[in-house]
């Protein structure tokens, strides 16, 4: 996939990819039709921080949803 491209299905392959690798019980609550494509450039580097990280702690976890949260609000 091209994240390079400013997308709303890079934007849902993001959000999904994120999902997944947090393990996310509450996933359903994430939609990825929340964020918009003018959120794209905060979404791809939360996306590059948690995907290149072999694991994160809790509190990481905790801020990612946070600021995932602030994202889909706005």
């Amino acid at each position: 996939m091209d994240l390079s491209q400013r997308s709303q299905a890079n934007v849902e392959y993001m959000i999904e990819a994120i999902k997944n690798k947090l393990r996310m019980a509450s996933g359903a609550a994430m939609q990825s039709s929340a964020f918009s494509v003018e959120q794209y450039e905060d979404l791809h580097d939360i996306y590059e921080m948690v995907m290149n990280k072999p694991n994160l702690s809790i509190s990481e976890v905790e801020a990612v949803v946070s600021e995932l949260g602030r994202l889909r609000s706005s």
